[in-house]
């Protein structure tokens, strides 16, 4: 199956950003760290070596052409993201590990059971889940700091940013960034919103397992929104022109006004905008 888009094919230049994934990453203080990592947080940002997300995107991918296949990676990562924010270093750990394995759950669901198996043999799977459920027991309250959306920004993410904060590089970057009281507030007001409106009880669901994540970490944490490898499979003009957030927010506007009609229009017209992206998933 094939079909005819405006969108750009990935050339040699973007190849090193594929998958088109964006990213929900959270950034804590030292503070909530226990030691001994807290410490070697604060040792790793003084070395000043903190690496990219394209070096943990091949990181990532060089584990895919091992032989035998590895699903998720055998030891867990211990670098991070990192940020100064008024003076305070805020540290937002890969957990490489962790994520492969809450990613090989998703895939069962994303793909047929003969294109999954030939991407990773059932044995190599079961392996992963295997390893995953005992070292559940040794964790139980693990969770990642960095959440990722194939070929999409879900929606739910939007509710958590303002369209002031948008931050716009053509060609390196397009991300927002917000303190994590103004995510839960925000978060807050649009669910009691769209709880007592019609036809928004996905979205509604979705905002309360996101909420329910954002939960786990520091108040004085940094919520980021990142286009991620988006940035190159969307044409320029595209990007320049986008205001999800800001549209979003018009949308649940609406329907706190009581005007659910303007609200409906706009909702539809975003989740169009981004089904179309997210189905070139199954194009080739």
């Amino acid at each position: 199956m094939s079909e005819s888009s405006d969108l750009p094919l990935p050339s040699a230049r973007s190849a090193p950003t594929v998958p088109y994934a964006s990213y929900l990453r959270v950034y804590e203080p030292l503070a909530a760290f226990a030691e001994p990592e807290r410490t070697h947080w604060a040792d790793y940002a003084r070395r000043g070596t903190t690496p990219t997300a394209q070096d943990e995107l091949r990181r990532s991918l060089s584990d895919l052409v091992r032989v035998p296949v590895v699903g998720v990676p055998v030891h867990e990562s211990a670098d991070a993201f990192t940020a100064v924010v008024d003076g305070v270093l805020l540290v937002c750990p890969w957990r490489t590990r962790l994520r492969g394995w809450l990613a090989l759950q998703e895939l069962v669901e994303w793909f047929p059971r003969p294109v999954l198996d030939a991407a990773l043999p059932p044995g190599a799977r079961r392996r992963a889940a295997e390893e995953y459920e005992r070292w559940r027991e040794r964790n139980p309250d693990a969770r990642p700091w960095i959440r990722t959306g194939v070929w999409q920004v879900p929606l739910r993410w939007f509710v958590l940013v303002a369209d002031e904060e948008r931050d716009h590089v053509p060609g390196e970057r397009l991300r927002y960034r917000t303190p994590m009281v103004q995510a839960r507030r925000r978060l807050a007001r649009a669910l009691r919103t769209l709880r007592d409106a019609e036809g928004y009880g996905m979205l509604a669901d979705g905002l309360v397992e996101v909420g329910s994540w954002l939960e786990e970490f520091h108040p004085r944490s940094m919520v980021e929104l990142d286009y991620g490898g988006l940035l190159h499979a969307l044409p320029a003009d595209r990007l320049a022109a986008d205001r999800s957030a800001g549209d979003l927010a018009a949308g649940i506007a609406a329907l706190r006004a009581g005007d659910p009609e303007g609200a409906t229009e706009v909702y539809e017209e975003l989740a169009e905008r981004w089904r179309a992206v997210r189905e070139r998933l199954f194009a080739n």
